[in-house]
C-alpha cells in the first residue's frame, strides 16, 4: 500500500498498511491510547496532593503539544500560536467576539472568553444561574490558559469542559467541593476521599471496544451512500427505504461513540470528570461526558436526541449563542453549529434542515403531548410513535452531514420528495408555536421557581437533560443530596 499523505508522523505507516486504515486515523487512535496511559501515570505520580499545580499544568501542556505534533506535524504550532494570540486579544479587548477555526480550541477559547466577560465585566444580577456558576473572576495566567486549551487529555478529541472545572481538577479540589448551586454561590466545601475512576474507565473502554468492533464490521456493510444508489431507489419499496435509512444511520454512529467515549475515559483516568455521588453513594464520572447512548437510541423527541448527542458541544452552543441571542436564537444556534463544523455544504444542509425539524417538533409537542400523558397505556403508545418519528427525522436530517457534497445530498432529498421538509413547514404554518423559555437571570429564576414545578421526567424512555449547570432543578436536587450525605 502506498504511503498516505499526512501532515503528521509517518512512523506508524506499516501499521496503517497492515490494518488498511488511513495513517491519520491510526495516528489518532494510537495517540489516544498513549494519552490513556499518560493519564493513568498522571493520576498516579502527579497527584495534586503530591505535586504542585504548576507542575501539573506544565506536564499536561507539554504532553498535549507532543500529541498534536505527532498527529499534525508542524501544523501543531498553529495550536500554540493561535492560542497565544487569542490570549493576548482577551486581555486587550475584554474578551468580546472571539473566534477560532480549530474545533475544540474554538470551543474552549470562546467559552473562556464569555466566562471571563461574565465574571469580570457583568453584574451578577444580569447573569443566568448557569452563567454565574461558570463565571471566571480573574484573568488566567498564560500557563493556566495553555494548559486548559492544549492539555493532553482533550487536545485531540475533547470533550469541552469549563475553565473552572478544569482548574478545580488541576488544583485537586474536585473531590472536595460540590458544583456551584443554582444561585451561583461559591463552591460548597465537602470533605471526602478522592474516589477511584477505575470502574468508570473500564466500563467506558468496554463501550469503546464494542463500538470499534461494530464500526469495523457492521458499519462497512451498511453504507449511507446506498440510500442514493440508483438501483436501490428504483426497486426498493417505501418501507424498505425507511428501514434502510434508519439502519444505515444507526450503523454510522459507533465511530462517534468510540471516539467520544475514549476521550471521556482518558479524562477520567487522569482523575478528571468526577461529578459527585448518586443517591446510592456511587461516584459519578460524567461531568464532561459527551454522549449517553441509551438516551440517544431511545430518543422520543428531536430535542432529547440533541441533548444527549455531543453534549458538551450542545452546551457550548447554548451558552455562547442560544442564551445570548436576541433574535431567532434557534436559527442562529444552528447556523453557528454549521460554521463551526466546517465548509462542506452537507453540514449547512443538515443544520438548516435541523432548524425546520426542531421548530416543527417543538410545535407538535407543545400542541399535542399533553393529550397523551394519561393513562399509562396511551403514554406508552405516544412514546413508541414519537420514537419512530424521531429516529426517521434524525436520519433524514443528517444524511447530508455524512454525504458532505451538494449533489448527492439533493439526490437523497429529491428521492424522498422533500417530504419531511414539506411536513415541517406545514406544521409551522398551521400550528401555533409557543415561545420557549431561555436562560433566566437569578431574579427571574426565583420568580419562576415560585410559580412552576420542575419537570421530573421527559418521558418514560429516558431523561431529557444532562447538564447540571444548565438544569436548575437537577442542580438543586444534587446539592441537597450532597448536603444530606455530609450530615450522615
Amino acid at each position: 500500500m502506498a504511503t498516505t499523505s499526512t501532515t503528521g508522523s509517518t512512523l506508524l505507516q506499516p501499521l496503517s498498511n497492515a490494518v488498511q486504515l488511513p495513517i491519520d486515523q491510526v495516528n489518532f487512535v494510537v495517540c489516544q491510547l498513549f494519552a490513556l496511559l499518560a493519564a493513568i501515570w498522571f493520576r498516579t505520580y502527579l497527584r495534586s496532593s503530591k505535586t504542585s499545580s504548576f507542575i501539573r499544568h506544565v506536564v499536561a501542556t507539554l504532553l498535549g503539544l507532543y500529541l498534536a505534533l505527532f498527529c499534525f506535524g508542524w501544523y501543531a504550532l498553529h495550536f500554540l500560536v493561535q492560542s497565544g494570540i487569542s490570549y493576548c486579544i482577551m486581555i486587550i479587548i475584554g474578551v468580546e467576539n472571539m473566534h477560532n477555526p480549530m474545533m475544540i480550541i474554538t470551543q474552549k477559547i470562546t467559552s473562556l472568553a464569555y466566562e471571563i466577560h461574565d465574571g469580570m465585566f457583568r453584574k451578577d444580577e444580569e447573569l443566568t444561574s448557569s452563567q454565574r456558576g461558570l463565571a471566571v473572576r480573574r484573568m488566567p495566567s498564560l500557563l493556566e490558559y495553555l494548559s486548559y486549551t492544549c492539555n493532553f487529555m482533550g487536545i485531540l478529541a475533547g470533550p469541552l469542559c469549563s475553565y473552572r472545572d478544569y482548574i478545580t481538577f488541576i488544583e485537586g479540589r474536585a473531590h472536595r467541593r460540590a458544583p456551584p448551586g443554582a444561585s451561583g454561590q461559591d463552591d460548597l466545601p465537602c470533605e471526602s476521599a478522592e474516589p477511584s475512576p477505575n470502574v468508570a474507565v473500564i466500563q467506558k473502554l468496554l463501550v469503546c471496544g464494542l463500538s470499534l468492533f461494530f464500526h469495523l464490521t457492521i458499519s462497512k456493510t451498511l453504507p449511507v451512500e446506498y440510500n442514493i444508489d440508483e438501483h436501490f431507489q428504483a426497486t426498493a419499496s417505501w418501507p424498505t427505504k425507511v428501514v434502510y435509512l434508519y439502519i444505515s444511520l444507526l450503523a454510522a454512529r459507533p465511530k462517534y461513540y468510540f471516539a467520544w467515549t475514549l476521550a471521556d475515559a482518558i479524562n477520567n483516568a487522569a482523575g478528571f470528570g468526577f461529578r459527585g455521588y448518586d443517591e446510592n453513594g456511587t461516584a459519578r464520572w460524567d461531568l464532561i461526558s459527551n454522549l449517553r447512548i441509551q438516551q440517544i437510541e431511545m430518543s422520543t423527541s428531536f430535542k432529547m436526541f440533541l441533548d444527549n448527542w455531543n453534549i458538551q458541544t450542545a452546551l457550548w452552543l447554548k451558552r455562547v449563542c442560544y442564551e445570548r441571542a436576541s433574535l431567532s436564537p434557534t436559527i442562529q444556534t444552528f447556523i453557528l453549529s454549521a460554521i463551526w463544523h466546517g465548509v462542506y455544504p452537507g453540514y449547512y444542509l443538515t443544520f438548516l434542515t435541523g432548524v425546520v425539524m426542531t421548530l416543527a417538533a417543538r410545535a407538535m409537542r407543545s400542541n399535542f403531548r399533553h393529550y397523551f400523558i394519561e393513562p399509562p397505556q396511551l403514554k406508552l403508545l405516544y412514546d413508541v410513535v414519537t420514537w419512530v418519528m424521531t429516529q426517521i427525522a434524525i436520519s433524514y436530517t443528517v444524511v447530508p452531514f455524512v454525504l458532505l457534497s451538494v449533489k448527492p445530498s439533493f439526490m437523497f432529498y429529491s428521492s424522498w420528495y422533500y417530504c419531511l421538509h414539506v411536513a415541517g413547514i406545514l406544521v409551522l404554518l398551521f400550528l401555533p408555536v409557543k415561545k420557549t423559555q431561555r436562560g433566566k437571570t437569578t431574579h427571574e429564576n426565583v420568580q419562576l421557581s415560585r410559580s412552576k414545578k420542575c419537570d421530573e421526567r421527559e418521558n418514560s424512555l429516558g431523561q431529557n437533560s444532562f447538564s447540571t449547570t444548565n438544569n436548575v432543578c437537577n442542580q438543586n436536587q444534587e446539592i441537597a443530596s450532597r448536603h444530606s450525605s455530609l450530615k450522615q
